[in-house]
């Protein structure tokens, strides 16, 4: 078997047909090279170079050689690449957006886990419901939940949920469990708000035959998850709430979900940037890790 380290010196020799200029590419002495190659050559049992007083030519058998010293030299120089970019220290700035109701479920832990592995990457959360604007935010990612209508962007699906409906064990305890989606008038509703005229939920059964659709009047509409689940906590109704919004209040029990056979619309969570705009190596990385870790925050969730 050829030393693959005379192979890669052998395509150094032959790239420069001199043995000095090799040996000043690869910082090594004159003497090394040649030596490299006579050993290379008696190895394999054949000549690689015919020499002469004024120049250097490749054999026959040198030619074709040449061709895998070649990507043994390439090879060399992938590892070494990539063994340099992991030992050095990844810094920055990473500007991120998110929506305010996932600051604390997502992007927190997100960073933090990032930071034990990258502490000297800095970060600057905005955490906003309105649109993004990536270039004068000088936002580098956005965190999203919802369809993406800017074919600018690039965009990773995370993970896909639907929507819950849920109570307190509290309030189920004093009212009757809802079983249609027509029931729910005779429940004070909670919902999330954008200060629509008209709120509608729309349902479609486990089954994958029936659909309903609920127009109702709620008795708390707030454009904030974190005020919806307050309401249900304290016990003022049912709501709906992302799985991705505080999950440890279901994982606990202390809210649960109503009328599970009914569903409502499924929403991806995506992480998204300008396809044009440059990345520097820490925002590519924490898209990357974003990715893997979304999964181990949400088992149940993760696609």
């Amino acid at each position: 078997m050829a030393d693959l380290n005379s192979l890669i010196v052998f395509a150094k020799v032959a790239e420069a047909l001199s043995f000095t200029e090799a040996a000043r590419r690869l910082e090594m002495p004159v003497s090394t090279v040649s030596r490299r190659i006579a050993d290379l050559e008696k190895q394999l049992a054949v000549q690689l170079l015919e020499r002469s007083t004024r120049t250097l030519r490749l054999t026959a058998v040198g030619h074709e050689v040449l061709d895998y010293a070649r990507r043994a030299a390439e090879a060399n120089d992938g590892v070494e690449h990539v063994v340099a970019n992991q030992r050095a220290a990844v810094r920055g700035l990473v500007r991120l957006a998110a929506p305010p109701s996932i600051s604390d479920s997502v992007v927190a832990p997100i960073i933090a886990a990032f930071r034990q592995v990258h502490g000297a990457v800095r970060f600057e959360a905005v955490i906003t419901e309105q649109v993004v604007e990536f270039i004068a935010d000088r936002i580098d990612l956005e965190i999203h939940v919802g369809p993406v209508e800017d074919t600018s962007l690039v965009v990773r699906r995370l993970l896909a949920f639907r929507h819950r409906l849920v109570a307190s064990p509290a309030y189920l305890s004093r009212a009757e469990a809802p079983r249609h989606p027509k029931d729910l008038l005779q429940h004070p509703i909670l919902a999330f708000s954008h200060f629509r005229r008209e709120y509608a939920w729309e349902f479609s059964h486990a089954d994958g035959r029936n659909t309903e659709r609920l127009v109702f009047v709620p008795q708390l509409g707030i454009n904030d998850y974190v005020g919806v689940t307050a309401g249900l906590l304290a016990g003022g109704g049912i709501g709906d709430l992302p799985p991705i919004v505080q999950p440890e209040l279901m994982r606990a029990g202390r809210l649960v979900e109503v009328m599970p056979d009914w569903h409502l619309p499924v929403f991806d969570l995506v992480i998204l940037h300008p396809a044009t705009r440059y990345q520097s190596r820490a925002v590519r990385l924490f898209k990357e890790f974003a990715s893997r870790m979304i999964g181990e925050l949400f088992p149940e969730l993760a696609t």
